[in-house]
């Protein structure tokens, strides 16, 4: 072989290793900085949401931003903090829960917002309570249909008598869609037709969430723990 052949074949050996070297920069790149760069969006936009609703409620004369003569990021989340820290304190006396009573016995007279407010308040007191079972066991349910199975959470063992009395037993178990567990249909079913997981919610979540690409081993090395959640 000429020394101008060898040349030229070292030549483009070096330009494929130097294009290889490349693509797998710009793919390393791409897993380092979409999670950062997502995470970051996701946090704006829900910061940016939050002040939309809340900064035109404040006074001209009450808002920093008035004086400072740019824009405060956060500064809606922060006047919601104080908000309802406020307002939890002033409902905790006996004039507040006054209040509160008032404002309920007038919300109960208006036929759609009464089962609105009604069923929210509900919830919210649920997801508060300690002794809440919702949303902490995790199943595996065939949904659609038979031989296709999906995550699924438990909201309820008590459903209550009008559900109860046509399928005893029932449970009420929540589906969530990918990529947002917090959509879903809600079903109810016996017990015997959901197969019980030994996972966290948040594992689950974490699979709704990536559409099922990440593995349960892939999620424990994540975090740190084993597969079984110990």
């Amino acid at each position: 072989m000429s020394l101008g052949k060898r040349t030229r074949e070292a030549v483009r050996t070096s330009r494929r290793k130097a294009l290889a070297a490349l693509r797998n920069w710009f793919f390393t790149g791409i897993v380092v900085g979409a999670p950062i760069g997502i995470t970051i969006w996701l946090v704006w936009s829900f910061v940016s949401f939050i002040d939309k609703q809340i900064k035109p409620l404040i006074p001209p004369d009450w808002n920093p931003e008035t004086y400072l003569k740019f824009a405060l990021p956060g500064l809606g989340i922060v006047v919601a903090v104080v908000g309802l820290t406020v307002l939890g304190a002033l409902t905790a006396n006996l004039i507040g829960r006054s209040f509160l009573e008032f404002g309920e016995r007038v919300l109960a007279r208006v036929p759609l917002v009464r089962s609105i407010y009604s069923a929210v308040k509900q919830v919210f007191e649920t997801f508060a309570s300690n002794e809440a079972s919702s949303f902490k066991e995790v199943v595996l349910i065939e949904f659609p249909g038979p031989g296709l199975w999906a995550l699924a959470f438990i909201t309820s063992r008590n459903p209550g008598a009008e559900i109860t009395d046509k399928i005893p037993n029932a449970i009420a178990v929540m589906i969530p869609t990918s990529p947002n567990p917090a959509m879903g249909h809600l079903v109810y079913v016996t017990p015997d037709k959901v197969v019980k997981l030994d996972m966290s919610v948040d594992r689950a979540a974490k699979l709704v969430i990536s559409f099922g690409i990440l593995s349960t081993e892939q999620l424990a090395d994540a975090t740190g723990k084993m597969p079984d959640g110990k």
